[in-house]
């Protein structure tokens, strides 16, 4: 309220001062008088209304007639004090009378296009409150209303995938954890059962061993994930030496049977900065991914190099590749490829994904010829 009082009286002060300039110092004097008072009254009542709070169409009416009195008021005082011909009187008042109610027509016809925009933006959200999810608000145009309704849109349809994403993690869990219960259950009841000799209870038992050892690792990596994705894990950070870090990696995983390991990392490359521990569990996660899609006779390169954003790793394998429809999709916890399924839980890719976002990089997969390219990025150290 105080910044409106200042300005109708601002606004006066203006037109004062031009009408000194134009005629005299008495014109000024009954401008100012004339003006301040009548602002300052619709301010006050103005602020007044809108605070109460009693609906958009009141509120719009409301100020609209505030206005209009105030112009009818003001001219009425301006003729009643300058104009001698009662004529030009007449006429003057009935012009700015006549004036005043197409404002007010116009002030109405604008609260009823705005409150119908808001009322299908209050509708579309009843409704999403209620569980739909397709929803579509009728609101045109490029205002601050129609702006509005995009945005409830974009927010359906981001809850709409949320939710979409999170029925399916439910199922994904729900799949793997029922594989290994049924064989713990079925392994439990033969063991349960005298007949059983001894070779095969130990059988049995190093099953059992294998499933619960699977089942814990899946559980590790589930409350991981959550943990990552909630921003709860936070790590030292240090000048990493990748090379160094590759190599380590890469002769750890080195096996007859498995694909060729190639490493093409310079000796000059610069430092990351990152947890050590972490980047190496991101490579082992990606040339594990790249061994086990990648026959004998193939071969798995790990390259590294200084990039605009910092450091940028590359795991590229000459495998059976990752097919077009399931690329936007790869770093999803429990997604697998339909060629690169392999009986795994699926999280590797969405872990490494979450450890490389909390050091500020972003991984993704590079278009390749031949088989897969992973790409990640590292601030520099």
């Amino acid at each position: 309220m105080r910044a409106g009082l200042l300005i109708a009286l601002a606004a006066a002060v203006a037109a004062a001062l031009l009408a000194w300039v134009v005629y005299d110092f008495h014109a000024a004097w009954l401008t100012f008088v004339l003006l301040a008072p009548t602002g300052c009254a619709a301010v006050l009542v103005g602020d007044r209304v809108l605070r109460r709070r009693t609906g958009l169409r009141r509120q719009a009416m409301l100020m609209g007639a505030i206005a209009a009195a105030q112009v009818l008021v003001t001219i009425a005082l301006f003729v009643a004090l300058m104009f001698v011909s009662s004529h030009d009187a007449f006429f003057t008042v009935l012009a700015t009378a006549y004036c005043a109610l197409l404002a007010l027509w116009a002030g109405r016809l604008l609260s009823r296009r705005v409150l119908g925009d808001v009322r299908a933006v209050e509708a579309s959200l009843a409704a999403v409150g209620e569980g739909r999810r397709d929803v579509q608000l009728a609101v045109d145009g490029g205002d601050e209303v129609t702006r509005l309704a995009r945005q409830v849109e974009v927010m359906v349809d981001r809850l709409a995938r949320t939710e979409a994403v999170r029925n399916d993690l439910v199922a994904a869990v729900s799949h793997d954890l029922r594989t290994p219960i049924t064989s713990l259950r079925l392994l439990v009841e033969a063991l349960d059962d005298d007949i059983v000799d001894e070779v095969d209870r130990r059988a049995y038992l190093g099953k059992l061993r294998t499933h619960v050892g699977a089942l814990a690792a899946l559980i590790d990596d589930l409350f991981e994930l959550s943990r990552l994705q909630a921003g709860e894990l936070r790590w030292s950070l240090e000048r990493v030496r990748l090379r160094e870090l590759v190599h380590e990696t890469v002769d750890a995983m080195r096996r007859d049977d498995a694909a060729r390991l190639v490493v093409d990392v310079p000796d000059d490359l610069a430092p990351a900065r990152a947890a050590p521990e972490q980047i190496q569990r991101v490579l082992f996660n990606l040339i594990q991914n790249a061994i086990r899609h990648t026959p004998a006779d193939g071969s798995v390169t790990v390259r590294a190099a200084v990039a605009a954003d910092g450091v940028q790793v590359e795991v590229a394998d000459t495998g059976s590749g990752i097919p077009d429809a399931d690329r936007e999709r790869v770093f999803e916890a429990f997604f697998q490829a339909g060629a690169r399924s392999n009986g795994s839980a699926g999280l590797g890719l969405a872990i490494s994904r979450a450890i490389v976002e909390a050091h500020g990089g972003r991984i993704w997969l590079e278009p390749s010829a031949a088989g897969t390219s992973v790409r990640f990025t590292l601030p520099a150290g």
